[in-house]
């Protein structure tokens, strides 16, 4: 049975590709919660993907968002504002880099390719940030998702470490100049998924094996494990909780190599 600890509260989604994203697991959770959610799909050939989903959860704001359109961007927070008034929590979990520059050694990756997983994976998370802030009046939760890889070196992995090292990095210091208003915002760091993003990285069966294999559990993390966990820091229990990269992993960063 389903608590609406999340009973009359505003989130926004931005990340949901299909019925495998974390994102997805994380907005059923949001809904079974009680929570009103709106939904962005990237472009036209997302949204046959995307909207089903997002009707399925009884979303009120289904719209178009390419995080790196700022007027895509302006006008989806101005339809919350005047649907909703306000809002209470967003999800981002969207991460990107061209293939050549994925599948190659960091110290060869380009310029373009580096700068473009940058802006897609890590800086469009303060901008939206910077969107929502006005919109947070009595406080609220900023949630993103990052992986272990930006914390300790995972083969094939690639350019994305030091991109989510960043991200990383930008939620301590955006948390520190939130608090004052009461906006908290936290990193999910998850085990690795099957989702359609982790698809990009080669040989990443055998990143689920040894993750699996290594694990204290043993057990690979699911998309509504991490929906659990999104649910708790986006409620008003986890109002002390900020500036922290949360593990939903079975223990694995735990564990020694």
């Amino acid at each position: 049975m389903s608590i609406d600890t999340l009973a009359g509260k505003k989130g926004l989604i931005v990340g949901i590709a299909n019925e495998k994203s974390i994102a997805w697991g994380c907005a059923r959770a949001f809904r079974e919660a009680g929570a009103e959610l709106a939904i962005t799909y990237l472009n036209e050939k997302a949204e046959p993907y995307v909207r089903p989903l997002a009707e399925q959860i009884s979303a009120s704001i289904i719209r178009p968002l390419d995080v790196t359109d700022e007027t895509e961007m302006r006008k989806l927070f101005h339809l919350i504002s005047d649907k909703w008034g306000r809002l209470d929590f967003l999800l981002h979990a969207i991460a990107y880099a061209p293939s050549e520059d994925l599948h190659g050694r960091v110290t060869d990756s380009s310029k373009n390719g580096f700068l473009t997983a940058m802006d897609i994976s890590c800086h469009s998370f303060a901008r939206l940030a910077r969107f929502a802030e006005p919109l947070m009046k009595d406080g609220g939760c900023l949630l993103t998702t990052t992986y272990y890889g930006g914390e300790k070196v995972v083969e094939n992995y690639g350019v994305m470490g030091p991109v989510k090292a960043a991200l990383e990095g930008m939620v301590k210091y955006m948390a520190s100049e939130l608090g004052q208003k009461r906006i908290r915002v936290n990193a999910l760091s998850p085990g690795p998924v099957a989702t359609r993003a982790a698809g990009g990285i080669a040989h990443f069966d055998d990143l689920l094996e040894v993750a699996r294999e290594k694990s204290p559990a043993h057990e690979l993390v699911c998309i509504d494990c991490v929906g659990a966990y999104a649910r708790f820091l986006v409620g008003d229990e986890a109002h002390l909780v900020t500036g922290s990269i949360v593990y939903i992993d079975a223990g694995f960063n735990i564990m020694a190599p």
